[in-house]
């Protein structure tokens, strides 16, 4: 989780993760979609395709980031937000 509070204006917190395949990516999206239905009781739409190797969810002050290793690697959010804090991380 990385802490962008002082960076910008569109959201606080971004959560970066990755699958290793196609199936992995769509699971995770599926959790997390299915996670703030029945526990938060919001709507989140998810956009993009596990197969484009992205799907990214606007949850306002979360975005969270759902890559292949493929594409985390070439957009490597990490470092363009290196001005942000790490909260979090694992492996």
């Amino acid at each position: 989780m990385l802490d962008i509070r002082e960076l910008t204006t569109f959201t606080d917190f971004f959560i970066i993760c990755n699958g290793t395949s196609d199936r992995m990516l769509q699971a995770l999206a599926t959790t997390l979609r299915d996670y703030i239905k029945k526990d938060l009781e919001l709507i989140v739409n998810i956009e993009g395709e596990s197969r484009d190797g992205w799907l990214v969810a606007d949850l306002e002050d979360i975005v969270v980031h759902i890559f292949s290793p493929e594409m985390r690697n070439y957009y490597r959010l990490e470092q363009l937000w290196n001005k942000g804090k790490t909260i979090l991380t694992l492996q």
